[in-house]
């Protein structure tokens, strides 16, 4: 029998912050790893995504924190989490706990102001939830300190071996505390995550509650064979189903081109991927949570560590490269122990590869010939055919202007004010005049891609002749 959470050890105002969200009863995976977290113990936790780690680590963490204050710019506790949303979803968890104590949780992740970050940190923060990039970033700016950081949590750290981003864990984990507690969760132990675990932890203690396959007991597993020719409308008819659905492909032109047709037909969906802003990004997401958007058309990348309630159908509209991915996709339905389904689309020549790579997954599943209309197809999948009217685009209103304008830009073009018209002058020496020099503020500018996964890149501030100073900030 599990035991309830007043019965691990956890602070009463944490308990009444649970309660209050209705929340009464551990997932294994808190029930397992609690005890010995809040002992101090290293810990190390293999479970897939949708198991409730978040709170697994996220207690652990605040209640070693509970009584002390972080000084600025320096944090006692550290979230390390691959991607921006998980690191927020993360953060949204969390928040109102580290409120009940008294405590400030802060995430940095790239994509949103770096200057705001900075000044949450200037004032103190007692718990951090980064992604690698950003904080690197920070501490490459003097805006952090990591050795005062006593407690470290890895969540997705294979994941984050698969995106390449374990050099960058690596120097992090090297500023904080030799001496503090790490809590590592993995869906997998093994490989580049267990040279990791050897590097940093000391004695940890392992509890798995997940088999590193796909679970037969809460998913149904289907792989569906389709002409290239009927492919487009079956993947809009299983679009079209009640429900709240991800379909998954290998591109982010693909997601855009793919979101496009199903809008022009009548099917409300949503694009994510890496190559959109990360207010796009928020606000996609956002739309899909609260059901405005049923269909979300994702890239792996963007859609890691994404935690999504009540997604019933998860469509592999590309097959997926290898059983890891395979199962993160699927790890998006049937979480917290809802029932969900995941489907294959495979055109003939694909059908011996991913016949392979489901069984590496752990997943048995028959091949079905299905086509555009065939109860087969709405049996499994609930498919629809599209009303045929586009959606709409959505309208996003622009900022306006704090204030009135009372005129053209001022400048000192080399002797008395001018105003700014809009023409740019340039002096003989090719230096811009705008009236003095334009400063930095901290926040970086992006390209249209949103963000580049930890790797530098010039910033281009005040301009002499043209040229960069040669500052350099990373992305993500």
């Amino acid at each position: 029998m599990s035991p309830k959470f007043d019965q691990l050890g956890l602070l009463q105002p944490l308990l009444a912050a649970l309660s209050e969200a209705g929340i009464s009863e551990p997932f294994p995976i808190q029930a397992a790893t609690l005890p010995d977290a809040l002992a101090g113990k290293d810990v190390l936790g293999r479970a897939q995504t949708g198991s409730g780690k978040t709170l697994a680590f996220g207690l652990a963490l605040l209640t070693q924190l509970d009584g002390g204050r972080a000084k600025p710019k320096r944090p006692r506790a550290l979230i390390l989490v691959p991607t921006r949303e998980l690191a927020l979803q993360v953060s949204d968890a969390l928040s109102p706990l580290a409120r009940a104590l008294g405590l400030w949780c802060r995430a940095a992740v790239g994509g949103m102001s770096f200057v705001k970050q900075a000044e949450a940190l200037r004032r103190g923060v007692d718990l951090l939830i980064a992604t690698p990039g950003r904080l690197s970033d920070h501490v490459r700016q003097g805006t952090v300190t990591l050795h005062d950081i006593r407690y470290t949590a890895i969540d997705e750290a294979d994941q984050m071996a698969d995106m390449g981003f374990l050099p960058q864990v690596r120097e992090i984990m090297d500023q904080t505390d030799p001496t503090g507690q790490r809590l590592l969760f993995s869906a997998t132990l093994d490989g580049d995550v267990d040279q990791l675990i050897k590097q940093y932890m000391k004695n940890p203690v392992t509890h798995s509650v997940a088999p590193a396959t796909a679970s037969v007991t809460t998913m149904d597993h289907h792989v569906l064979l389709v002409s290239r020719e009927d492919k487009p409308n079956v993947v809009a008819e299983v679009a079209a189903r009640e429900g709240r659905t991800i379909m998954f492909v290998r591109t982010k032109h693909h997601v855009d081109r793919l979101a496009t047709r199903l809008r022009s037909i009548g099917i409300n969906a949503g694009a994510l991927h890496g190559g959109k802003a990360q207010g796009a990004r928020t606000r996609v997401l956002g739309e899909f949570k609260d059901g405005h958007t049923p269909v979300l058309i994702a890239t792996d990348v963007a859609a890691r560590g994404i935690h999504v309630d009540d997604v019933s159908l998860v469509v592999h509209v590309d097959p997926p490269a290898d059983p890891k991915d395979y199962l993160h996709r699927a790890g998006r339905t049937a979480r917290a122990g809802q029932s969900g389904t995941v489907v294959t689309l495979i055109t003939h020549d694909q059908r011996h590869s991913v016949r392979r790579m489901t069984e590496r997954a752990g997943v048995r599943a028959k091949n079905i010939k299905v086509r555009p209309g065939d109860t087969e197809l709405i049996r499994i999948t609930g498919a629809r055919v599209p009303s045929g009217e586009p959606v709409p685009e959505r309208v996003i209103e622009p900022r306006r202007p704090k204030g009135p304008r009372t005129g053209g830009f001022k400048g000192n073009g080399g002797g008395g004010h001018r105003k700014f018209n809009g023409d740019r002058k340039f002096g003989g020496s090719g230096e811009r005049k705008f009236g003095g020099e334009r400063k930095f503020s901290g926040e970086r500018k992006r390209d249209g891609a949103g963000h580049s996964q930890g790797g530098s890149r010039p910033f281009r501030g005040k301009r002499d002749g043209g040229r960069s100073s040669g500052r350099k900030v990373s992305a993500e």
